[in-house]
């Protein structure tokens, strides 16, 4: 099948290169020439576990390609996937729609032969009848349906993700699209299920799956709280609390909040259109408040442990949002960084993949470093705030020997706490003694 996935971010190009894998001929659309043009010359613009092997396997074999030309890349497609952004409005957190009817119009003009548009944006209710409306208008004569397809990708597990899926979810009102992406997934047919729905439902999943499971973010950081105070091990609970199929094992992890571009944005957008539709979302509204004051508080905790020092250092471990990826976007990291800078405390930084990324953020409020050794060696506190692999191994004895003061706020457990306490640490971890 001929494919062009409009938009090259963390959804766009691992769907590209995913669908390429499954033996289609892939189109990547981006109007930033200077993102397309790397991605031709075969360097990643973005860092996902297991997709650059991918990548170079089919921009090699040719059945990857790049373009920021429409007029090249839509004529000749099956299917056309939206993925471009839906960034939040600054003022009221809908999703803003500009891009998604940017690209409509566009698109429309170079239709040719019947056409599947799918929406796999994530999107408010109903944007698949604003696309078939912008389309129509700009093109009458087009041959076309379209149909919500949401993503369900997790960042730094994308390649994982696109080729093992709980689910595919379809939104689609017509038969002869549905006919068409029982052939694009046939290679799933006996692994997942496929799950037809109509565009408004399929729309709405991938809202109230992501505002369910910041909740549950959300809901687990609390428990962790309790049994902080109350002596119980929030590891202990939250395997007696998944063993119950109807509760489930994942997403029970205590942390400094959830972030990212998608938890925060799509809650908002949910609780935006509860607003708009007159429907009190209550848990997405108070799970969004609660998350705002997790990161406030942990910046808290990290401040009280130098409250006595004059001129602190924190030594910082992560940036991104999350382990496995480069994206800093609502980074809880780097939002309690900001709230202590505004401390006068000195941040010495350090993350495998997001360097890059946070120093277009935070330009040179940090000082940043090549390694989380460097970055530890003369902190008066350390502070983990991303869950990199690759934390779990440092030493604990060096790290005593690298530091002013031995004390550790760590806020991903990634520590043995009780391993740090024999050693003479003050060590701050989430949801157990320490």
């Amino acid at each position: 099948m001929k494919v062009t996935v409009i938009g090259t971010g963390y959804v766009g190009l691992p769907t590209g290169v995913g669908l390429a894998e499954l033996g289609n001929n892939v189109i990547c659309l981006d109007v930033d020439e200077k993102k397309i043009n790397s991605l031709k010359e075969g360097k990643l613009t973005i860092f996902e576990d297991g997709l650059e092997p991918l990548f170079n396997k089919h921009i090699n074999s040719g059945s990857l390609k790049f373009s920021t030309s429409f007029e090249d890349s839509i004529p000749c497609a099956d299917l056309v996937i939206l993925a471009v952004g839906t960034p939040p409005h600054p003022i009221t957190k809908e999703a803003d729609m500009r891009y998604i009817k940017q690209a409509s119009e566009e698109l429309a003009k170079y239709l040719k032969g019947y056409t599947v548009v799918a929406v796999k944006s994530t999107v408010p209710v109903n944007t698949g009848d604003m696309v078939e409306n912008l389309i129509k208008k700009t093109n009458p004569d087009a041959d076309f349906d379209v149909i919500s397809l949401p993503e369900f990708l997790r960042e730094g597990f994308a390649v994982q993700d696109f080729f093992n899926p709980d689910r595919i979810v379809v939104g689609a009102n017509s038969e002869r699209a549905k006919a068409l992406i029982a052939d694009l997934y046939l290679p799933f047919k006996d692994r997942c299920p496929i799950l037809y729905v109509k565009r408004q439902s399929s729309e709405t999943i991938k809202y109230a799956s992501n505002a369910f499971l910041a909740m549950k973010i959300q809901y687990i950081n609390e428990m962790a709280d309790f049994c902080e105070t109350s002596g119980a091990d929030i590891y202990e609970v939250a395997r007696g609390m998944g063993m119950d199929s109807r509760i489930g094992a994942k997403f029970l992890v205590p942390g400094p909040g959830y972030g990212g571009f998608c938890f925060p944005k799509d809650t908002n957008a949910m609780a935006y259109m509860g607003k708009f539709n007159g429907i009190d979302l209550s848990l997405i509204e108070a799970t969004i408040k609660g998350n705002e004051k997790r990161k406030i508080n942990m910046a808290k905790r990290i401040l009280d442990m130098v409250d006595d020092v004059k001129n602190p250092t924190v030594a910082v471990l992560g940036s991104a949002f999350k382990g496995g990826t480069d994206d800093c976007r609502e980074s809880p990291a780097l939002q309690i960084i900001e709230i202590m800078l505004a401390h006068d405390v000195n941040i010495k930084l350090y993350d495998p993949e997001a360097m890059e990324n946070t120093k277009a953020i935070l330009g040179d409020m940090v000082t940043y470093c090549s390694s989380s050794y460097e970055a530890i060696g003369g902190a008066d506190v350390l502070a983990v705030l991303t869950d990199w692999e690759e934390f779990k191994s440092l030493e604990l004895e060096k790290i005593k020997q690298l530091m002013k003061r031995p004390q550790i706020a760590d806020y991903r457990n990634v520590f043995d706490y009780k391993r740090a306490e024999e050693l003479g640490f003050e060590i701050k971890s989430l949801g157990r003694k320490g």
